[in-house]
């Protein structure tokens, strides 16, 4: 998976700073979600990954299936990735990218981790406990795991706020052990 990341990493970064310099990462962004959730259908990928396919022939599909919807900077970078076969990043590519723009913009990402589905008011005081706490833009995702019991695991880049039931059961467990 390195590999990847590392083969991938030049492609964001340059499809961040063009971005950036022209003022189009909104469309950016939604060009590369798009393309790579064109990659990731079942059949397209079969298409794309048969070696009996022409590159034409991929580079055909993909464009025309996106149609309208990239600019000639997306179509351009669609022919790139298929002549040096490299489609098979773009997911990663986008990844990479979306994680530069949200530095960019001083997002941060968190999962919220709650034993049943919230509310959206309780997400969204949540959300902003955790931009005054962290002093960034918070974008969170909520995430039902049953095995947490109740409450709720934070995980906000390298920090874990675990008021979890199963949290607290593990604590206890382990001071009991001691």
């Amino acid at each position: 998976m390195a590999e990847i990341s590392t083969i991938a990493r030049p492609y964001a970064v340059a499809i961040f700073n063009l971005a950036k310099e022209e003022k189009t990462l909104s469309e950016w962004s939604d060009m590369l979600s798009l393309m790579s959730g064109i990659i990731k259908n079942e059949d397209i990928n079969s298409f794309i990954n048969d070696s009996k396919v022409l590159d034409t022939d991929r580079e055909k599909l993909i464009l025309n299936i996106c149609g309208d919807k990239i600019n000639v900077s997306g179509q351009n970078l669609i022919k790139l990735l298929v002549e040096y076969k490299r489609l098979s990043i773009l997911s990663e590519i986008t990844l990479l990218f979306e994680e530069l723009k949200d530095k960019d913009e001083g997002v941060i990402e968190a999962e919220i981790i709650m034993a049943a589905q919230p509310d959206k008011n309780m997400v969204a005081k949540l959300l902003e406990s955790l931009e005054k706490k962290f002093n960034k833009k918070i974008e969170g995702k909520v995430v039902i795991d049953k095995s947490i019991i109740g409450g709720t695991k934070i995980i906000v880049g390298d920090t874990v706020i675990d008021a979890s039931v199963r949290g607290q059961l593990d604590n206890l467990a382990y001071t009991l052990k001691a």
